[in-house]
């Protein structure tokens, strides 16, 4: 029999779910009722199939509209506007910064290391250029979590650095995941500068940097935590997430043939939260949270159960935000240069186009999605906007917040609620 918390699980779960549904097959006024009959008449005469002239294609100077995201079409009373800052302050990001240092030094200046002065030269340069340069909310929140979750016994200067120290390895891993996403993605820019694999020209080089990345971790890991009762739980942590990650990034490239051409067949919702849950969920969202109950001595399965479903829950919710900044956000904001259209992801514009397209729209899609030439990049930003897309997310967005908070509400007893809308508070309405 379930609990009264079980079923609240249950049922906030189904309407998640529904919800889901609801979203995406819902065509808004401003979106694609209206564009059914007018604007996909003139798609049909403006695209060729097999002609070589497409004039959805000619809109050399095409730039997105800017889509503000303080309108939506949800008014929301029902978000907090005390929770809408970060999930630090500047002092703590400041204390959390001044560890780092004390990293590079473990890693690269340990005695074993003197007879390959080169390699740990090269080793700090690869911890300064990928490591710090990001916003840090993930090594962040294991910090602000511990604080929340820990008692005031634990709360001792020596726990906090651990706790920023553990943050720093959840940094790490999410450089290494970087790294090798950029070249495999043949991304440009990350974090306002060149991919590291563009850096001197490293290439595909780059990888066993990236490798030095993920097993410096467990080097951290070893030095400062070996003898801890929670050591065993934070190793398993890491491994599982990271084989959850890995995992969801093969699912993400076998809907490209491996980055080859999209799989429009496999651009399904049920596939596309796999991608997200195991991919972006797992390690942005249950990692940082995860590791500070085990650091703070909750092992109680059923809290870490109760944790997991929400977080993961805020790890879609992210991933979709980050689909949709990719396409229409500004990269002078978000510090990168979208290339989902260019690659051929299957993203959740992409899934909700192809739900919503007429058999002319797909045609388009299947000639221009995947394809680097900028005017069927522009095409393919076009064609969203023409489907009502930018106003389908916004009101995706303001749904998402609102259910995930009453999902809080309802099934995260014995976790303080404050931690996990904070979390909310600091992805809502992001712009990078």
């Amino acid at each position: 029999m379930l609990g009264t918390a079980g079923k609240c699980v249950v049922v906030a779960q189904t309407c998640w779910q529904e919800m889901r549904r609801s979203i995406v097959r819902t065509v808004t006024a401003a979106g694609s009722s209206q564009f059914t009959d007018s604007n996909c008449n003139s798609m049909k005469v403006s695209y060729t199939i097999n002609g070589s002239a497409r004039a959805v294609c000619q809109h050399k100077s095409y730039k997105p509209r800017s889509h503000s995201r303080l309108l939506s079409t949800l008014n929301s009373p029902a978000v907090p506007l005390a929770i809408s800052g970060t999930v630090a302050t500047k002092d703590e990001s400041r204390d959390f910064m001044s560890v780092f240092p004390d990293i590079v030094r473990d890693l690269t200046e340990t005695g074993r290391h003197l007879v390959i002065p080169d390699a740990t030269k090269w080793f700090a340069k690869v911890l300064q250029y990928n490591v710090p340069g990001g916003k840090k909310n993930r090594g962040l929140a294991v910090v602000y979590a511990y604080r929340m979750l820990a008692t005031k016994d634990q709360l001792t200067q020596e726990n906090i650095r651990l706790s920023q120290i553990m943050g720093w390895c959840v940094e790490m891993l999410q450089a290494y995941f970087l790294v090798l996403d950029d070249i495999m993605d043949g991304s440009v820019t990350r974090r306002g500068r060149p991919c590291w694999y563009l850096y001197e020209n490293l290439g595909t080089a780059a990888i066993n940097d990236g490798l030095l990345l993920e097993h410096g971790l467990y080097q951290l890991l070893s030095r400062y935590f070996r003898d801890k009762p929670y050591y065993v739980h934070v190793l398993e942590l890491f491994h599982d997430v990271t084989l959850k990650t890995i995992m969801g990034v093969s699912l993400d490239l076998l809907a490209t043939r491996f980055g080859t051409k999209p799989v429009f067949e496999k651009f399904t919702m049920d596939r596309y939260n796999s991608i997200v849950k195991y991919k972006t969920a797992y390690y942005s969202f249950h990692l940082p949270v995860a590791l500070s109950m085990y650091m703070a001595g909750i092992t109680d399965e059923e809290r870490h159960r109760q944790a997991k479903t929400i977080l993961l829950e805020m790890g879609h919710f992210f991933q979709v935000q980050d689909d949709y900044l990719d396409c229409f956000g500004d990269p002078e904001v978000t510090g990168k240069v979208g290339t989902d259209i260019q690659e051929g992801k299957c993203t959740w514009l992409a899934v909700v186009a192809l739900q919503r397209a007429s058999p002319e729209q797909k045609a388009l899609l299947a000639d221009c999605y995947g394809s680097k030439d900028p005017e069927k990049v522009a095409a393919v930003r076009e064609l969203y906007e023409q489907l009502g897309l930018p106003s389908t997310y916004a009101t995706y967005e303001d749904e998402s917040y609102n259910i995930i908070s009453t999902h809080i509400q309802q099934v995260s007893r014995g976790l303080p609620h404050k931690l996990f809308l904070r979390f909310m508070g600091k992805i809502y309405k992001r712009e990078s």
